[in-house]
Parts: structure tokens; C-alpha cells; sequence
């Protein structure tokens, strides 16, 4: 059992070193991981699972703003604020980049972007 364990371990160390190598996460996750202790065990796991949480609301929201008949781009860019601030709270910073250049196409008012 205990070969497992450390088996599983180490397959979410190497998983976790590529997400890092392939840029979806930064050292924001490093300090985020940080902060978990044994008071605390799942703190990551809490942290993340709301992130998705709230991700999953947001995109939504992006979705039925991005459907109207006349887009309103500051509510969009006002949405992705906020998945930009959310994701970059919690070290996903390919989901980041990905808000940072929506919000420029936003600015533009250029809805095909």
C-alpha cells in the first residue's frame, strides 16, 4: 500500500512539474501550496474547487453577455476582470494570459475576437 502511495505521489509531482513547464501555472500556486499544513490539509483543494466554481459562473455569464444582440463589451471585459483576478489569485497563469488578451479585444470592441 505504501508503494502506491508513493507511486501516486510521484506521478502528481511530475504532473504538476509539467503543468509548471507548460505554463498553466506559476509560483502563485507554489505559495498557495504553501500555505496548506496539517491543520489545514485540503486547503489547495478547497481553493482550487472554488475557483472552478466560480470559473464555471463566470463563463456563463461571459457566454449569455457575448449572446445578446447587442454585445455590452464593458460588462464582458467586467467578467473577465474577474476570471482574470481569480485566476491569477490562484496561480493559473495560462488562463490569465488568456483573460489579459480577451480584455485587450474588449477594449478594441471587436467581438470575433
Amino acid at each position: 500500500m505504501e508503494d502506491a502511495l508513493v507511486q501516486l505521489q510521484r506521478r502528481l509531482a511530475d504532473y504538476t512539474t509539467s503543468l509548471y513547464n507548460e505554463g498553466f501555472l506559476d509560483e502563485q500556486f507554489t505559495q498557495l501550496q504553501q500555505l496548506q499544513d496539517e491543520s489545514n490539509p485540503e486547503f489547495v483543494l478547497e481553493v482550487v474547487s472554488l475557483f472552478f466554481e466560480d470559473s464555471e459562473k463566470l463563463l456563463n455569464e461571459l457566454t449569455n453577455a457575448l449572446d445578446q444582440e447587442t454585445v455590452d463589451f464593458q460588462k464582458v471585459d467586467t467578467h473577465v476582470h474577474q476570471l482574470k483576478g481569480s485566476s491569477s489569485s490562484i496561480g493559473a497563469q495560462r488562463v490569465q494570459k488568456a483573460c489579459i488578451s480577451f480584455r485587450n479585444y474588449c477594449e478594441e470592441q471587436n467581438i470575433e475576437g
